[in-house]
């Protein structure tokens, strides 16, 4: 069975609705299930964001955080200004995903539609190897 890390990123206030809906249209498209994740991953200035914390708590998984330092050292492909400026680090979601290794599955994503951005980005690693407690 494969080990997933689900990045996350989210703006202020964003429900956990939202983020629990971006990370279950990615998981589909990873063609994986809720099951396969074993923590969500983010920055350390968001580990209290209420909406992200419900979320792993509804996936029955931890918050694993990171501090923008470690994650501005992660080579990701889809690197973004806007995160560098609001939390010290040029990518979120995919760094903190990739924060352990493994493979990406899912590049970043974000929630939204046409015209009304979305609060929320995450991505999807399959760790190669067990993640610490």
């Amino acid at each position: 069975m494969s080990r997933l890390v689900v990045g996350v990123g989210a703006r202020r206030g964003a429900p956990a609705a939202e983020v629990l809906e971006l990370i279950r249209t990615a998981l589909r498209e990873a063609a994986h299930g809720p099951g396969s994740v074993v923590a969500l991953a983010t920055v350390d200035a968001k580990a209290d964001e209420p909406g992200i914390v419900a979320a792993a708590a509804t996936l029955g998984v931890p918050v694993r955080v990171y501090p923008a330092g470690v994650l501005a050292r992660v080579p990701v492909p889809h690197p973004s200004g806007v995160a560098r400026d609001a939390t010290g680090t040029a990518s979120v979601a995919e760094a903190a995903a990739l924060a352990e290794g493994g493979e990406l599955l899912v590049p970043k994503t974000t929630s939204g539609e046409v015209g009304r951005p979305g609060r929320v980005t995450c991505a999807i690693v399959r760790l190669s190897v067990p993640l610490d407690p």
